[in-house]
């Protein structure tokens, strides 16, 4: 089975071939880092400008790296959410489009779903069910994944995701752009001591995060320690955060295959070393994508949509785009999350 896969729900168009074997014939990615460096952060018009100019050109280009033509797939799979609504428009008429043309089915894709089945695209030995961190720049979740389209969310943030922080940390350090790999690179410079930041939420109950009020500490460190010591007190701060939520969640979870990492948070190393011990120390398996899995991209929706393919899951051609997209509809709202939920 081979799935064309179409990914453009933020600020990286991209276009992948995946068959459900787990091979990857083809993968093509155009990021968007120079047009939104100046502005610090993502702009939606322009980063949909930019999916409409990019999009058709590397279906084309993926398609002639694996010597296929688009008669070939089985289905177009195609992010329909969450995301900047105007980009995720732009795949999903696209991957319509695409499978009307061809006579193909269209699987509809939550972009979460794509995140949190990416690790069985190069792990075929992991298991439903297992606990996953879903850590972006959008979001920040546990999730008990017990198998394809079926989600249990056990924790999300009240407030900002992890992502989102180290976006904002970079902004404020004026490390550059993306924040995430910005930070890191800092914190290596820096002493993780050096600046006392808060850990919301640290020890509570409920393994809920929130982290504007980390992002408020920076801002008032800011200019009165160094750069790379903030951010390595910073990066500090999101881990030590993310492993005492997970490791509650853990307790609530039952019995699970394996703790998971998927988004572009996980490619943080300090994040994964974290949560490896923490997998040790529970006697379970760690497992986290490659790097280029963990980041925004068309293999793990080509992925996501051949599972749902196999299972028989498919779309009209009327599916509509949706800016907001739980993978746990029935999940209870957090107090004072309000749209974030």
């Amino acid at each position: 089975m081979l799935i064309l896969g179409l990914e453009s729900s933020c600020d990286e168009t991209a276009a992948a071939l995946v068959t459900s074997d787990r091979r990857v014939l083809a993968h093509r990615l155009l990021g968007q880092e120079a047009a939104h460096a100046p502005y610090g952060g993502v702009v939606p018009e322009i980063a949909a400008r930019a999916h409409v100019e990019a999009l058709e050109p590397l279906v084309a280009a993926a398609l002639a790296d694996a010597g296929l033509k688009l008669s070939n797939v089985d289905a177009v799979a195609a992010t329909a959410g969450p995301g900047l609504i105007g980009g995720v428009m732009v795949g999903l008429v696209t991957g319509k489009a695409l499978a009307h043309a061809a006579g193909k089915p269209l699987v509809a894709v939550n972009h979460l779903e794509g995140h949190a089945l990416s690790p069985r695209l190069t792990d075929p030995d992991l298991a439903f069910p297992y606990l996953l961190l879903l850590v972006s720049g959008g979001h920040c979740q546990l999730l008990l994944v017990e198998g394809v389209a079926r989600y249990r969310r056990l924790a999300t943030t009240i407030d900002d995701a992890a992502g989102e922080a180290f976006d904002k940390t970079a902004k404020l350090l004026g490390l550059g752009f993306p924040g995430g790999p910005a930070v890191e690179r800092a914190a290596m410079e820096g002493d993780p001591r050096a600046v006392p930041l808060p850990r919301p939420l640290l020890g509570s109950a409920e393994p809920h995060f929130s982290f504007a009020g980390l992002k408020s500490a920076v801002a008032r460190a800011a200019g009165k320690h160094a750069p790379e010591d903030i951010a390595a007190s910073f990066q500090q701060a999101v881990v030590d955060c993310l492993l005492d939520r997970t490791a509650r969640a853990l307790e609530r979870a039952g019995e699970v295959s394996a703790l998971v990492v998927a988004g572009g948070v996980a490619a943080n190393g300090a994040v994964r070393e974290a949560l490896s011990g923490l997998a040790a120390e529970h006697g379970l398996r760690f497992v986290a994508p490659p790097l280029w899995l963990c980041t925004d991209n068309a293999a793990m929706i080509a992925w996501a949509g051949a599972e749902r393919f196999a299972a028989g899951l498919t779309d009209p051609l009327d599916v509509a785009a949706r800016p907001r997209w739980p993978l746990d509809p029935t999940a209870e709202p957090v107090r004072g999350a309000g749209v974030k939920a």
